[in-house]
């Protein structure tokens, strides 16, 4: 509990932690998306023209991956799938009608939000390689050239899943559970809040 009777929900490392990963995942998905389709490729001359699109989207897709990384070092336990996951997901459809106060008790996370997190760190694996590949064509003879393939086909379906997520992610966090986005900025969330959406989490926090 804070001061001001409010519950610290995430640390200053851990918002620095998620909003560079937010920012640099923005950057990467727009430049990405630019280089993907050309009724895209205008993104690429708003962020400062083709050149600098293609200097700096893998260079910032390995800061996008190291912040994911770094965020597994921090939330490994807490991003566990659990059996309080179970039933929470067995009740999802009270979550989608909004009847979060009929759900079964939840830990810091809520399997969606765990599943999100997974989703961008496999993606972000296989982003990783295959843009390596793609990044470095020269390293792959061309006697391999089937590697080349796969790898532009891998790289555009974990982008794809990525943006899904993303999507999904954004909106759930703003326009369903209302005062989650807040909690990423000013780090702290109310008793009540907490209680609702995170009741085990609230009870080992606060101690009730």
């Amino acid at each position: 509990m804070t001061a001001s009777n409010r519950i610290l929900r995430y640390s200053l490392a851990e918002r620095v932690m998620h909003w560079v990963a937010a920012i640099a995942y923005m950057y990467v998905m727009a430049t990405g998306l630019a280089f993907y389709s050309p009724h895209l490729y205008w993104i690429a001359t708003i962020l400062g023209g083709p050149a600098t699109s293609r200097f700096w989207h893998p260079l910032v897709a390995l800061l996008f991956v190291g912040t994911v990384f770094w965020m597994l070092g921090v939330w490994r336990s807490d991003m566990r799938i659990t059996a309080a996951d179970r039933r929470w997901n067995a009740a999802i459809d009270r979550y989608i009608r909004n009847d979060d106060e009929d759900l079964p008790p939840i830990d810091r996370f809520n399997i969606g939000q765990k599943y999100f997190f997974w989703a961008m760190l496999w993606a972000g694996i296989v982003l990783l390689i295959s843009g390596m590949v793609l990044w470095f064509p020269e390293w792959i003879p061309w006697g391999w050239r089937a590697v080349r393939y796969a790898s532009i086909l891998l790289h555009v379906a974990a982008a794809l899943v990525t943006v899904g997520a993303f999507i999904i992610h954004v909106y759930m966090g703003t326009a369903v559970v209302r005062g989650g986005f807040t909690s990423i900025i000013r780090g702290e969330v109310s008793p009540a809040w907490a209680r609702m959406h995170h009741r085990l989490w609230y009870e080992r926090v606060s101690g009730k």
